[in-house]
């Protein structure tokens, strides 16, 4: 169950310094049971200091809107692009912001998509009968793909929005075992 505080109308005081505020990590992924928020906090460039005493404040803030125990993180541009931040890849394929309402990787015309392909080859007929059924769905009852606004690029390749990869890779698991995932930015 994601945990989706990006979705509500949150009435947050912060400073013009704030490039934008990112949710990520399990809260963002459908079928994981997050034990908090991690909340990333984006500045243009100014004293760490600073950041830390306004991300401080925006995590105060973000306390009363939330059940679950907030973890914030605080970047400029300069450290989040640094090869040392490990959560980059996270909140570029998964975080949305909560003042856009939209994936964060927007900001530089980016479009995260996670890219599935398995194969059939070695599939008996009827297993390839109930893949197509999971994915594309059977007598008016949605599948995978409606259901979570993916697409099939070709035969064999699905593309899907990031918070839902556990949900499609568990149930393709259940049918066959050789499935190739790849992370991309549209």
């Amino acid at each position: 169950m994601t945990y989706k505080l990006w979705q509500k109308k949150l009435k947050l005081d912060y400073n013009k310094d704030v490039l934008d505020m990112v949710q990520f990590g399990s809260s963002m992924i459908e079928g994981t049971t997050p034990n908090d928020v991690d909340i990333a906090v984006i500045f243009q460039k100014i004293p760490l200091k600073k950041q830390l005493n306004q991300s401080q404040e925006i995590k105060n803030q973000l306390k009363k809107e939330s059940e679950l125990p907030i973890h914030i993180n605080a970047f400029d541009l300069y450290s989040f692009f640094h090869e040392g931040n490990f959560t980059r890849e996270n909140i570029l394929f998964y975080g949305k912001s909560l003042i856009t309402k939209d994936y964060f990787s927007k900001i530089f015309g980016l479009t995260p998509k996670i890219q599935i392909s398995y194969e059939l080859k070695n599939l008996e007929k009827k297993e390839k009968v109930k893949l197509h059924y999971t994915l594309k769905g059977k007598k008016g009852k949605y599948g995978l793909i409606k259901k979570y606004g993916g697409g099939l690029l070709n035969p064999g390749l699905i593309e899907i929005q990031p918070e839902y990869e556990n949900i499609f890779l568990e149930e393709i698991k259940k049918i066959t075992k050789n499935i190739k995932t790849k992370k991309v930015l549209i």
